[in-house]
């Protein structure tokens, strides 16, 4: 499997593409495609057929994947996009630290 820098419930922002610059919170993240479903960012229509959940059918607005390396974690302490180290703490746990601002991640 592959390690990607993001996850599910992390808050990044969109640096490439339609939603450049959008901010949202990581839904879903498909490690095999490198994909993540971000909250409010790259919205599609889709036409649905009437269900129970939906009885009326028609046009539904969803959020469609969007490609790892066009996301990029925002820094807790700035509001800014940055990149991330692993640091190992001293009972062996890692955890992600922001670069521009040296916070942990959580």
């Amino acid at each position: 499997m592959i390690k990607l820098h993001i996850k599910k419930g992390d808050n990044v922002i969109v640096l490439a593409g339609e939603d450049k610059g959008k901010t949202g919170k990581v839904l879903q993240v498909d490690r095999e495609k490198m994909r993540a479903i971000v909250e409010g960012v790259n919205i599609v229509t889709k036409s649905a057929k009437p269900s129970a959940k939906n009885p009326q059918g028609g046009f539904v607005k969803v959020e469609a994947p969007i490609h790892i390396s066009n996301l990029s974690l925002i820094d807790p302490k700035s509001g800014e996009a940055t990149r991330i180290a692993i640091k190992v703490k001293e009972d062996g746990k890692k955890v992600r630290i922001a670069k521009k601002s040296g916070e942990e991640i959580k």
